[in-house]
């Protein structure tokens, strides 16, 4: 290779490498960059999916098949014997653990069993009906009517079996003795269990973005990821958490979870409180986002912090982040200065509507998540 040559790709690696955005440069910045969605969301009448991560099922195996009452006749010989078949045995019921499934909406509330074949003449024994299998998330847990654990698929592939299928009903030829050569009895197939379970989905999102009603919750999950929550300007428009996935440049992904506002007395059960404060015991860490252009913010996160305690003392170890939303209001510069005082931790400000701080936002998510991961290793 000529010297020439050598300089002038010396010269073009350098321009290349000064070109680069700086977050490219060093590993640590690409570990935590969040890449905005490059692919515009559709713009046709969006159909809102439901989630569903606590549902309570009753399941009912399948009935076995009748056995058969019948004797074989020959042109030699008339009275040839029995011959009635048995009957198939009615399908099971089990539940499989899947990648392949977020939540438990799919899951039918009632669930039945395939039934058994009845047996026929000449003992043609009836088919056993197939299983039904229902697939459920990694990590669901299956409670009894008495709430108490007796499940949980923590792996990819593990069943538990619901509801076990009748067995199938014996035909006469089953009942034939030296002594009664000729019966006339047969097996009904008895039905399958009946049995109520409560499925709960041990861990529903990474992140789940608590708040008051209108705090911004579902305009920022809307801005970060390819979501789609319904956005209005009342009250309770969230109803069901909605999950969205954020991209980072090193192919990281992190679920983050818009959980349903809590109001005050949401320990007591006022305005499906208990309800809502579920969905939060299901993630792994929790983001308390405040309207800081209301009147004193640092009562929301007061509030916010004593439903979580009341409700389960679990949910006050939980890492938080603190974010303080609608900065770009003309009311929440003091706001926020005086929250950070208030606080004693720190606060992200951000504007979920404008687009503001959202970069160091998810960072400090990816922080978060990671510092969480190391400590349960």
């Amino acid at each position: 290779m000529s010297l020439r040559r050598v300089c002038s790709s010396i010269i073009l690696r350098r321009q290349y490498c000064a070109n680069k955005p700086k977050e490219w440069r060093t590993n640590n910045d690409i570990t935590m960059t969040a890449l905005r969605p490059k692919k515009a969301k559709s713009e046709h009448v969006y159909q809102h999916q439901h989630f569903s991560d606590v549902k309570m099922i009753r399941t009912v195996g399948g009935k076995g098949g009748d056995g058969c009452v019948s004797f074989l006749q020959l042109w030699c010989n008339e009275r040839a014997g029995p011959d009635g078949g048995d009957g198939g045995n009615g399908g099971h019921i089990m539940f499989e653990a899947s990648s392949n499934i977020s939540n438990l909406y799919h899951i039918s509330n009632n669930i039945r069993g395939d039934e058994g074949q009845s047996g026929t003449s000449q003992n043609c024994h009836g088919k056993n009906a197939k299983h039904t299998v229902v697939k459920v998330p990694i990590g669901t847990i299956i409670r009894n009517q008495n709430g108490v654990i007796i499940g949980d698929l923590s792996r990819e592939g593990m069943m538990f079996i619901a509801a076990r299928g009748g067995a199938g009903g014996k035909g006469n030829t089953f009942f034939t003795t030296d002594k009664e050569n000729a019966p006339k009895v047969c097996e009904h197939g008895p039905p399958g269990e009946d049995c109520s379970y409560i499925l709960e989905m041990r861990c529903i999102a990474d992140i789940g973005i608590i708040g008051f009603p209108n705090a911004g919750k579902s305009t920022l999950l809307n801005a970060i990821s390819r979501a789609r929550p319904k956005v209005a300007p009342y009250a309770f428009t969230t109803l069901r958490p909605n999950i969205g996935m954020i991209q980072y440049a090193d192919s990281f992904q992190l679920a983050v979870a818009d959980l349903p506002g809590i109001i005050p007395d949401a320990h007591r059960n006022k305005g499906l409180g208990l309800q809502f404060l579920k969905h939060a015991e299901h993630c792994s860490a929790l983001m308390f986002l405040l309207d800081v252009s209301s009147p004193e913010p640092w009562l929301q996160y007061d509030t916010l912090l004593y439903e979580m305690n009341k409700f389960s003392e679990k949910l006050a170890n939980y890492p938080r982040i603190i974010v303080a939303n609608k900065i770009d209001m003309p009311e929440s510069k003091e706001n926020l200065m005086e929250l950070r005082e208030r606080v004693g931790m720190a606060v992200i400000g951000i504007s979920a509507k404008v687009g503001t701080n959202l970069k160091e936002l998810l960072k400090e998510m990816r922080k978060v998540h990671l510092k969480q991961k190391q400590e349960e290793c």
